[in-house]
């Protein structure tokens, strides 16, 4: 038996027979970065990925403390290009802006993919999810679980938008916690998109002039400063952040927590008036039908929920299976 094209090194996920490391966190020789959230970034000897993670990393690591050599390739979608023995080319993940799926030609021609996290449902701040064919997949699996089933997005959308006008019909402040990259600029620009005045923690500001700079359109949406909130004005902030110093003058509000968390159900989070299942991941039909649509004759699921990913698959005839630190299977 062969072993996998990809491999669990010390807890990482690599590239098997070479240096190659998938959203590595502790620091690497060599990554690909499928996007900026932090638990998929980490200063590299050389980095891999789009323009706009690389802008967006920049800014959510700041400079390091001791100057090192390090080099950062910027690369599009679409664009092919050689490392050593390997051919990579990055596909459009629909997950933030820059969001990319990976796909790595071997020197024998199979090809494997790393999906990262990945949403195809049509996002509003970023480009939308491509099928990205291969031999071999490696999937992420965050909502690979029965019941984590989203509603179509426009319902919750249509939802989120109902609950802020009863609160300003009220005469109270609509205050949405959505994580400030990624869940922040999407609802921003749904609400801004629709005519909503919207006003954002300072933190989320500086990730909007980012996504700005990258061609997203957040018009009119105006940074927390000491003048407070005027009647009309929606507000984003992420969860944690809800009561730092900038929020002290939002003191009338209702509060909602937008994430496919939200399926688990209002219980689950405490101090808000409701959660909606706004996600920026594949829910779990999704999952299946992205492996089924890639072609791969071999899947491996990876975070989240990837036993019963893995298993669902396996039940609708896909050879799939979690990827474990050390496994030794055939690749085909």
């Amino acid at each position: 038996m062969r072993q996998p094209p990809i491999e669990l090194h010390r807890g990482e996920l690599r590239v098997a027979g070479s240096a190659l490391h998938l959203d590595a966190q502790r620091r690497a020789t060599c990554a690909f970065v499928s996007h900026a959230h932090g638990d998929h970034i980490g200063r590299h000897d050389r980095t891999i990925a789009t323009p706009a993670t690389l802008a967006l990393m920049n800014h959510r690591l700041g400079e390091p403390k001791r100057a090192r050599k390090a080099e950062q390739l910027p690369v599009g979608y679409r664009q092919p290009f050689g490392l050593g023995a390997l051919t990579l080319e990055l596909f459009s993940a629909g997950h933030v802006l820059g969001s990319a799926q990976l796909r790595v030609t071997l020197e024998d021609g199979r090809t494997l993919g790393y999906s990262g996290d990945l949403c195809t449902d049509t996002p509003c701040a970023a480009a939308p999810a491509e099928v990205m064919g291969c031999d071999v997949l490696v999937l992420e699996s965050t909502f690979g679980m029965p019941r984590y089933v989203f509603p179509p997005k426009e319902e919750t959308l249509a939802a989120i938008r109902r609950f802020c006008d009863d609160a300003l019909s009220d005469g109270v402040t609509p205050v949405l916690h959505g994580y400030a990259l990624g869940k922040a600029q999407e609802i921003l620009a749904f609400l801004a998109g629709a005519g909503y005045a919207c006003r954002c923690h300072p933190t989320v500001h500086a990730i909007n002039r980012i996504y700005e700079a990258h061609g997203v359109a957040l018009p009119g949406v105006r940074p927390l400063d000491a003048e407070g909130v005027a009647a009309g004005e929606v507000v984003v902030v992420p969860q944690q952040l809800a009561w730092s110093p900038a929020m002290r003058a939002v003191r009338r509000r209702r509060t909602a927590a937008l994430t496919g968390w939200a399926i688990d159900g209002d219980r689950m989070f405490r101090g808000v008036d409701a959660a909606f299942p706004l996600s920026d991941h594949c829910d779990y039909p999704s999952l299946l039908r992205y492996a089924r649509a890639t072609g791969a004759g071999r899947v491996f699921t990876v975070h989240g929920h990837a036993d019963q990913l893995a298993a669902a698959l396996c039940r609708q005839g896909i050879r799939a299976e979690p990827l474990r630190e050390g496994s030794q299977l055939e690749l085909l």
